[in-house]
C-alpha cells in the first residue's frame, strides 16, 4: 500500500512556474507508476501527466506538453511536477495517484490518491 501527499501548490501569475511534489510512504513506491491529474471547479478530473515506475517513460496531455515536466526520485520516494509558463486555465486542484498495474491516463486505473494541492494562476 502507498500513501501519497502532494505539496507545492499556491498562487502564481500567468507565465510563472511552480513545482509540485508527491511524497509517498510505503516501501513499494518504486514499483508504482505515478500520474498527476487535475480538477477545476465544475469540471471533470483530467489527466495531466504520468511516469513509469522506473522513470523510463512519460506521458503528457496535449494541453501541458512543452510546459510541464514530470520526474521521480525513487530514493526519496518522491515524484515532481515542474510547471512552467502557467496559464489561468491551469488553475485546478492537482492530485497525484499511483497505479500498481497499467501505465495509463485513465483515472480509474489508479489505486491510490493523494488529497490534492491547489494551484491558482492569476491573469
Amino acid at each position: 500500500q502507498v500513501q501519497l501527499v502532494e505539496s507545492g501548490g499556491g498562487l502564481v501569475q500567468a507565465g510563472g512556474s511552480l513545482r509540485l511534489s508527491c511524497a509517498a510512504s510505503g516501501h513499494t513506491f518504486s514499483s508504482y507508476h505515478i500520474g498527476w491529474f487535475r480538477q477545476a471547479p465544475g469540471k471533470a478530473r483530467e489527466f495531466v501527466t504520468a511516469i513509469t515506475w522506473n522513470g523510463a517513460a512519460t506521458s503528457y496531455a496535449d494541453s501541458v506538453k512543452g510546459r510541464f515536466t514530470i520526474s521521480r526520485d525513487n530514493a526519496k520516494n518522491t515524484v515532481y511536477l515542474q510547471m512552467n509558463s502557467l496559464k489561468p486555465e491551469d488553475t485546478a486542484v492537482y492530485y497525484c495517484a499511483g497505479s500498481g498495474g497499467l501505465f495509463t491516463a485513465r483515472s480509474n486505473d489508479y489505486n491510490y490518491w493523494g488529497q490534492g494541492t491547489q494551484v491558482t494562476v492569476s491573469s
